[in-house]
């Protein structure tokens, strides 16, 4: 059932924000022994469910509940790609198309709100400096202004709406060939360890050039260590099993990894953000990370990938 029942006939400046259907029953947890399409239906639930569950707050300006919003959405785009050779069919391309939507949107946003903090941490110091960089607080405010305009959209009402329901009951949910009903039944651990055993390799072959990279190639990478991350972690259930010890170990590097390429990303997001933004004559470029920062981020990546790569081969 949907999330949310939310009328595209209204108009979008009075469209109601999507809330979040109570369940009789919690949702149940994962086990090694669950079918394929079991485990992709409980999951993406809790993502969409603590999507909508921020989104009130998000449009209230709450920047925590933004950060939490987009968590939400990266974990449930993550998982579905986890799971396309299961779930592909004609309606993925289209939600697929709409959460990179939402994510632009959300993410734009949640860009300002951490150059923002940056600048106030620098101007603790520099106290001077907050005539010259008003225009992030005015563009922040503005960001914040059109991103619940379209958290109360048809757009984004109909996006929940659709999702909820592909997610429950999809053309793939039915596909037929006995291809399509192997993969609907196969056991998640069996199916989860294969997957991101691929996955991880994929990554380790591309962060060996780690250290040469620019920030377009690297930004790639982060995405790549992002999706495994989140996937890994929206499957946590499983991890009790001590058959999925190493992904408990390697969860960790990649974590690790994850909050060094995040930082650098964050400084060249800004970077980008403030050639955007007037300076109101300011003499001194605003640095959102130096360069012996840069170099002790990428050494600390570098490190965790090193780590991920011995626990491969064990």
């Amino acid at each position: 059932m949907p999330l949310s029942q939310i009328s595209a006939g209204k108009p979008a400046s009075r469209a109601r924000p999507a809330r979040v259907r109570q369940r009789a029953s919690p949702n149940p947890r994962l086990n090694g022994s669950m079918a394929c399409d079991t485990a992709f239906r409980v999951v993406a639930r809790r993502h969409l469910e603590d999507l909508c569950a921020n989104q009130e707050a998000t449009c209230n300006g709450d920047p925590s509940a933004l950060h939490q919003m987009r968590i939400a959405l990266t974990h449930l785009r993550a998982i579905i790609l986890f799971f396309s050779p299961m779930v592909d069919d004609a309606v993925r391309g289209e939600i697929r198309d709409e959460l990179k939507w939402l994510n632009t949107e959300l993410g734009s946003v949640r860009d300002l709100d951490v150059a923002v903090e940056r600048i106030r941490s620098l101007n603790k110091k520099r106290p001077q400096a907050v005539p010259a960089f008003r225009p992030w607080n005015e563009k922040r405010a503005e960001g914040h202004r059109h991103l619940a305009r379209v958290l109360r959209s048809v757009r984004y009402g109909s996006l929940i709406e659709q999702t909820s329901t592909w997610i429950e009951n999809g053309p793939w949910s039915t596909k037929a060939g006995k291809q399509a009903a192997k993969q609907r039944a196969a056991p998640i651990g069996a199916y989860s360890a294969e997957r991101i055993a691929e996955w991880e390799e994929k990554l380790l072959k591309k962060s060996r050039k780690l250290r040469k990279m620019g920030t377009k190639k690297r930004h790639s990478l982060r995405l790549l260590n992002k999706r495994l991350t989140y996937s890994i972690d929206s499957l946590e259930d499983l991890f009790a099993d001590q058959r999925f010890s190493k992904q408990r170990t390697a969860l960790k590097q990649l974590r690790k990894a994850q909050k060094s390429l995040g930082e650098l990303n964050d400084g060249a997001r800004g970077h980008a953000l403030a050639a955007e933004l007037p300076q109101n004559g300011a003499q001194t470029p605003l640095q959102f990370i130096d360069p012996k920062r840069e170099k002790r981020l990428l050494k600390k990546a570098a490190r965790s990938y090193r780590k991920l790569s011995t626990l491969q081969e064990q």
